[in-house]
């Protein structure tokens, strides 16, 4: 089975492209999701508990605005975090990919926004990031989140750039305002499903 890193920054639409790819059947791992319910169990939440204290969580759940607070104002905690959340996570993929074989799919997909910035490509055969330029990426996200611009350009400068991830990706989609991304994404899942033949 073909494994697809699926990434991009806030707000570039890589969740959009990850619908598209499950309307059309395949499977994908949303890398974010499965990291929040993670860190809601054991044992993650006591490593998170005693690097960011018991205010980590609230009435017995993760604080995620708490947290985004506090490790994307300093690098030094948010490296800690995710040492302790991206092994967990990687391993959660490679089970559930084996899942996904197993099942008999012909590739499944990766949704993952930091997936060059921490290694998760080296799990992957191939990748898509999606691009979109930073003005459209800081709205759609503030919008989207009810943040305010300061709070999401805080999030983009922890993440590499648009052209670092597409020098580094296999195929590119470019979700800019006047961009058709549907008939990519169909292209790239006919050639995702003739990869082996």
């Amino acid at each position: 089975m073909l494994k697809v890193g699926l990434t991009g920054g806030i707000g570039s639409g890589k969740s959009t492209v990850a619908k598209v790819f499950r309307a059309l059947g395949v499977p994908v791992y949303d890398s974010d999701s499965r990291a929040k319910q993670l860190m809601a169990g054991e044992p993650l939440r006591e490593r998170i508990t005693a690097l960011l204290g018991g205010e980590a969580y609230k009435d017995g759940r993760l604080d995620t605005a708490l947290i985004a607070g506090r490790v994307f104002t300093d690098r030094t905690l948010l490296d800690r975090l995710n040492g302790i959340v991206h092994p967990a996570v990687m391993e959660d993929f490679r089970d559930w990919a084996g899942r996904m074989r197993r099942r008999g799919y012909q590739y499944a997909v990766q949704e993952n926004a930091i997936m060059f910035d921490h290694g998760f490509d080296r799990d992957m055969d191939l990748t898509i990031t999606v691009s979109a330029p930073e003005q459209e990426r800081a709205a759609r996200a503030a919008a989207r989140d009810g943040r305010n611009i300061a709070d999401v350009m805080n999030r983009i400068a922890n993440q590499i750039t648009d052209s670092e991830r597409e020098a580094r990706a296999d195929y590119v989609i470019r979700n800019g305002e006047d961009e058709l991304i549907v008939p990519r994404i169909v292209s790239l899942h006919d050639k995702f499903l003739n990869h082996w033949q």
